[in-house]
């Protein structure tokens, strides 16, 4: 520590031989759980801080002063703000009026065009564009003429600059040469404080071809006569209204054509129009004669002058056709063609009226005579698919499949009545032979499978696909097919020159038939019960002797003991007693069934199997 008056330099200390603390006094505290700094409350080694006399303004000055002879030089203050030239001149633009001369070769009304635009510069980055106000229906390209963008002024790569911006000097820009008249305030303002003095502004030249459009037209001189403007007043929107027919038929391919004659009172034009019908074959054009004025009476002229003008002058035509040549029932002939009028609407009668004194609008029955209609004639069947399907092509050029009963379809879905049948037929070969008849409920359609029998020489398989098959006797012109009723035991089926024996049935077919008894004959229903009578019968008996119980027992044993033995083929095996079982009843000789039973190896000496024979024999010779 440095005496009084001495500086703070080495040699010039003194140091304290009493003081012996040299600790700091702690300046980082804490509160609420926040680091932060406060002022030392004692000096070095515990001495008494006097009370700053200084004010907190001389505090920061003293922060931010250096020493020179320590720090260098006094900092400089800090230079004033720099504004770009795009913040600056932002949103500022200097707008110019100005107009161009457009040459006009192909007209020859006007040989050049005067078209007046704007253009427009843009302090923020030197850039121009040119636009020209829109007019409706000029027929020209107007709008921006030249998009944004910096505008070379000559060759050598210099841009145009505001400082070459003033009025009445011609600005050349990409070949057209624009001449600057006019601008606006801040324009002038601004260029006057660049210290650039504005020419006085110039009248802006017009176009001369559009000063002479907006002249009002002299009037002709009108001859005295019916002023077609109070006529225009007076009948405006008010149309007579005929219907009549064009007979085109001396032409090829001609036709009656009915059609409307509209006739204008405003300016006494015609029109015709043709009424098309659906799939008329004819174009969709409704048209048939514009509106204009009709000569009737033409002036006599030199006949040997050419007469194919397309436009008609009044001086040509003595008469020109009027309402009074309109009337129902009168024939006219407009530019060519006649039309018959047979009817007009109730304007046309109440103008007719008032005006002519008639009364009589009776219309004319231009109605055609029905045709009488030739009987359709079906040709024969000729015996390709069935009759409802090949008729389809006799009623429609597309034909369509028959409607079928949906109904029916959903509600016999799946349910097939199933027949065993034999075929009649005198070649031996074909006794033997067993088929399996399928009637579908859901469309009564008949398929017919034979099962296939080894070494039989006959391979078997589908006999028939699924079709409706017709009675003997029916007529393709009326069809009667087979329904479900017509199939009983013993009954004949003719199928396609074939003919079946029905000789058994499925037991579906007996449920079936009891469950709708009320819709088939009772002598369908009761044949199809004798036949299952004898096996109800059988079953009885056989199960009457011993419980039901203890024969399912019995069963489970046997068939125990029979997986024991060698395996055989069990399908070979149920058409075996199917082939001796040629009268379908179920049962058959005791010696044929152990005979069968010996040829499969089936061990019939076992206490079991004897067992179980001997409770399925419905007596001695019968099991």
């Amino acid at each position: 520590e440095p005496g009084p008056g001495l500086p703070f330099l080495p040699g010039c200390g003194i140091k304290d031989p009493t003081k012996t603390s040299f600790h700091r006094s702690q300046t980082l505290d804490f509160k609420n759980g926040y680091a932060f700094s406060r002022l030392p409350r004692e000096g070095m080694g515990g001495e008494t801080l006097f009370a700053n006399q200084l004010s907190q303004d001389e505090l920061d000055d003293l922060c931010t002063k250096g020493s020179t002879l320590t720090y260098g030089q006094v900092k400089r203050p800090a230079p004033s703000r720099f504004t770009p030239a795009f913040v600056a001149y932002d949103k500022k633009v200097l707008k110019f009026d100005a107009y161009f001369m457009e040459e006009v070769a192909i007209s020859a009304e006007e040989h050049y065009r005067i078209r007046q635009v704007g253009l427009y510069y843009y302090l923020e980055d030197d850039s121009m564009c040119i636009i020209e106000p829109k007019v409706k229906n000029s027929g020209l390209l107007q709008g921006k003429l030249m998009r944004r963008h910096r505008v070379p002024k000559n060759e050598q790569g210099d841009y145009y600059h505001w400082k070459d911006l003033n009025l009445g000097i011609d600005l050349p820009i990409y070949g057209r040469t624009y001449r600057l008249v006019n601008c606006d305030s801040f324009t002038k303002v601004f260029l006057e404080s660049q210290g650039i003095l504005v020419n006085p502004p110039e009248e802006l030249v017009s176009d001369p071809y559009t000063e002479q459009r907006r002249t009002p037209l002299q009037k002709p001189i009108v001859p005295a006569g019916p002023d077609p403007f109070r006529q225009f007043l007076t009948y405006d929107t008010k149309v007579l209204r005929f219907y009549a027919i064009w007979d085109d038929t001396n032409c090829a391919f001609g036709d009656h054509h009915p059609c409307i004659i509209h006739y204008f009172l405003a300016d006494d034009t015609v029109e015709v129009r043709e009424v098309h019908k659906k799939n008329d074959g004819r174009d969709p054009f409704p048209v048939l004669m514009r509106r204009q004025r009709l000569p009737k009476i033409f002036v006599d002229k030199n006949k040997n002058f050419p007469s194919c003008v397309l436009e008609i002058t009044d001086h040509e035509v003595q008469e020109w056709y009027s309402p009074k040549d309109f009337a129902i029932g009168k024939t006219v002939t407009l530019l060519g063609r006649t039309f018959l009028i047979y009817d007009c609407d109730k304007f046309t009668q109440d103008f007719y009226r008032e005006k002519y004194g008639i009364t009589d609008f009776q219309p004319v029955d231009v109605n055609k005579k029905p045709l009488e209609k030739a009987p359709q004639v079906i040709p024969p069947y000729n015996g390709f698919g069935i009759p409802e399907d090949s008729l389809q092509n006799c009623l429609s050029l597309f034909p369509k499949p028959p409607r079928k009963d949906v109904i029916k379809m959903l509600e016999n879905n799946h349910k097939v009545l199933r027949y065993q049948v034999a075929l009649e037929s005198p070649v031996p070969e074909d006794k033997n032979r067993r088929f399996i008849l399928s009637y579908f409920l859901s469309d009564d359609t008949i398929s017919i499978y034979e099962p296939p029998v080894k070494n039989s020489g006959i391979p078997g398989g589908k006999y028939l696909k699924r079709t409706k098959v017709t009675k003997p006797g029916s007529t393709p012109e009326n069809p009667i097919y087979y329904e479900a009723s017509d199939f009983t035991i013993g009954s004949t089926i003719e199928v396609f020159g074939h003919r079946f024996i029905i000789t058994d049935a499925d037991e579906y077919v007996l449920n079936y038939l009891e469950t709708n008894a009320e819709s088939f004959p009772a002598a369908t229903v009761q044949s199809i019960r004798d036949h299952f009578l004898p096996r109800k019968v059988v079953v009885e008996t056989t199960s009457s002797g011993i419980p039901k119980k203890d024969l399912d027992n019995l069963i489970a044993e046997v068939q125990k003991e029979l997986k024991l033995q060698e395996p055989f083929n069990t399908k070979q095996f149920h058409e075996a007693f199917h082939h001796f079982d040629k009268e379908g009843s179920g049962f058959l000789d005791r010696a044929r069934f152990l005979n069968i039973c010996d040829r499969f190896n089936v061990p019939t000496s076992t206490i079991l199997l004897k067992k179980l024979i001997d409770y399925c024999s419905c007596d001695e010779d019968k099991v």
